[in-house]
């Protein structure tokens, strides 16, 4: 790291009235939750790749997430999906986790892949698929319990493909019925957090379709259910961050799924296609973070910042860390948006400049920032050239091909 080029960037934040220090110790705070899933084989809807080295067991998996924390600092916890890591014993993989450094985060339900399921779980017609589905949410919060785990991120499939081919409205109920059996069986600390999605599988219709039916079922549930926003499962054009701002507003906003897209859930990695809306998000949870309601500085506190995405061609673990570290990079630029610049030309009126003092902080380079944060937590300054130069990405190849997979 160049002690000149910090000392050049403390010196320019300073006469914005930015204090670097400060703006340190909050980008220490940033812990950002990676999927097993992001490990294992995947692709895309015509074919999975299989790779050599990917991991053949859930405890592989979290061996493989742990490289990710060693080398950025940025992701304690790993997801898990059911049945994809199911074992034996739970407790086992949650020891092997904390061994490793990491914890097991958020539970996934699966309830898309079972034939059972082609025309719904929690929604279909059928009272005895239902119910399959519902004791499977149940057998999750158990599993969740056995890891300590506190999330339990539940997106789902269900939704038709024609119209008359359901009831939606009987679908609603239906939906409705299962998850409050399920937000019963919950401890007091663990949450629901409540996914949406516009299309896909389903094309006519998907059950929850947006944020407005999910924040709608999580206050009809209770105050331990919230919504999950993932950054690919909008309409093109939808303004995320505005969604984002209302939630928190709700204070209904659990968590993100992070990753990009440049048609639809496109899964790529999170900042390659849009970088500007991840740092609009962040501006808006950062702007809260100073509300003078503790309810809502509550709710930003709590957001959990998941990772979701399959990467079909690209090597697993680099990919992850190229996720992280792009998140990483826009929550340091958020930090250099001075709010007081912003509120004051809020207040008279200047659009053009209530833009700049926005986007000024976007134009940064805030390499020399991270570079000072990483050097205080003993962290290589180069995360990605740390791991690429070490043996495990070469010792894993003995794992050979045929590995997990979704």
């Amino acid at each position: 790291m160049s002690d000149r080029a910090y000392q050049l960037l403390e010196e320019q934040q300073k006469a914005r009235g930015i204090n670097l220090d400060a703006v340190k110790e909050q980008l220490k705070t940033l812990k950002i939750e990676t999927p097993s899933w992001g490990y294992g084989d995947s692709g895309t809807r015509f074919k999975v790749y299989q790779k050599e080295g990917v991991p053949r067991t859930p405890f592989e998996k979290i061996e493989d997430a742990a490289q990710v924390h060693r080398y950025s600092g940025l992701a304690p916890s790993v997801a898990i999906h059911i049945p994809w890591d199911k074992v034996d014993d739970y407790s086992k993989l949650r020891s092997h986790a904390e061994n490793l450094g990491l914890k097991i985060g958020a539970v996934n339900p699966n309830l898309f892949q079972e034939d059972e399921y082609m025309l719904g779980s929690v929604t279909n017609a059928n009272e005895k698929i239902r119910r399959k589905a519902t004791d499977h949410l149940l057998e999750c919060v158990q599993i969740a319990k056995e890891t300590g785990s506190r999330d339990i991120s539940l997106w789902f499939a269900d939704g038709t493909n024609y119209p008359g081919q359901g009831d939606i409205r009987k679908r609603k109920a239906w939906m409705q019925e299962s998850l409050s059996e399920m937000y019963r069986a919950l401890d007091p600390q663990m949450r629901m957090l409540i996914e949406y999605k516009c299309f896909e599988p389903a094309f006519y219709h998907t059950d929850l379709a947006d944020w407005g039916m999910s924040y709608n079922l999580a206050m009809k549930l209770g105050p331990q259910a919230e919504v999950l926003v993932d950054t690919g499962h909008h309409l093109q054009g939808a303004n995320i961050e505005h969604i984002v701002a209302y939630l928190i507003d709700e204070k209904r906003l659990g968590g993100f799924h992070f990753n990009s897209r440049k048609y639809a859930d496109d899964d790529l990695i999170v900042g390659t296609t849009n970088p500007y809306e991840l740092f609009l998000i962040f501006y808006q949870i950062l702007l809260a973070s100073k509300d003078n309601d503790e309810a809502i500085r509550n709710n930003v506190s709590n957001i959990a910042y998941m990772i979701d995405q399959s990467h079909s061609i690209e090597q697993k673990i680099p990919a992850m860390l190229r996720s992280v570290l792009n998140v990483q990079t826009q929550f340091a630029k958020a930090l250099l948006i001075n709010h007081d610049e912003v509120t004051d030309a809020q207040n008279r009126d200047d659009v053009l400049g209530a833009e700049d003092a926005v986007r000024k902080a976007f134009e940064f380079d805030v390499t020399p920032l991270l570079h000072a944060v990483r050097q205080e937590q003993g962290l290589p300054l180069d995360p990605m050239r740390a791991y690429l130069d070490s043996s495990y990405g070469k010792d894993i190849l003995a794992r050979g091909k045929g590995g997990a997979s979704w």
